[in-house]
């Protein structure tokens, strides 16, 4: 989850590693997202959140489009970790760490972007390739007899998003517990069926 809090003073000139700066300004990005969509991913709140120069972004990513593909693919790893088992899938998916209002936003201003933005675009459609791909191993594996994997996954993908979208949108009318078991619903059928 996104840290949110008011920032606190920092000390100046803290030395880090290249992947530690590069992972500060990720989570500074998306901090920025969280509290205020897309208007608030601009250089100097960024800068700001993560206590350094504005040079470092440039030196870092090279431009703003780059560190907000870095941070769609650092949210996507957050969201997705590779695992084949459907039920730990499902329960990480909505759990409360994940299928939380910061987070979902973050998700929604993300995909907002992503037909403006061609290099956010490239890593949405990397990163869903993978996904895609875990998503049918899980399933093939809970339900070995199944007889297409990718799209089912490709159903319950849509089927979380809209979910996830409709939590953003009231989140007492999509209710963790109620999203899990609308994709438990959707998915019985095909586990029913197994031998």
């Amino acid at each position: 989850m996104v840290d949110t809090t008011p920032d606190k003073p920092r000390a100046r000139f803290i030395r880090l590693s290249g992947d530690d700066r590069r992972a500060a300004l990720i989570e500074a990005a998306l901090a920025c997202i969280a509290e205020g969509g897309i208007a608030a991913f601009t250089v100097d709140r960024v800068c700001d959140k993560a206590g350094v120069s504005r040079g470092l972004i440039t030196h870092h990513f090279g431009a703003m489009n780059i560190l907000l593909a870095a941070a769609y693919s650092h949210i996507y790893a957050k969201a997705y970790p590779p695992r084949t088992d459907l039920t730990a899938l499902i329960d990480h998916i909505f759990s409360p760490a994940q299928f939380n209002r910061d987070n979902l936003n973050i998700w929604l201003t993300l995909w907002a972007e992503i037909s403006n933005n061609p290099d956010l675009g490239a890593e949405h459609r990397a990163q869903y390739v993978g996904y895609k791909a875990m998503v049918a191993t899980a399933l093939q594996q809970a339900a070995p007899t199944l007889q297409d994997a990718p799209t089912l996954a490709r159903s319950l993908i849509c089927l979380v998003d809209g979910l996830g979208l409709q939590h953003c949108i009231d989140p007492q009318s999509m209710p963790p517990a109620v999203a899990r078991q609308a994709c438990l619903d959707l998915l019985a059928p095909y586990l029913d069926a197994q031998p």
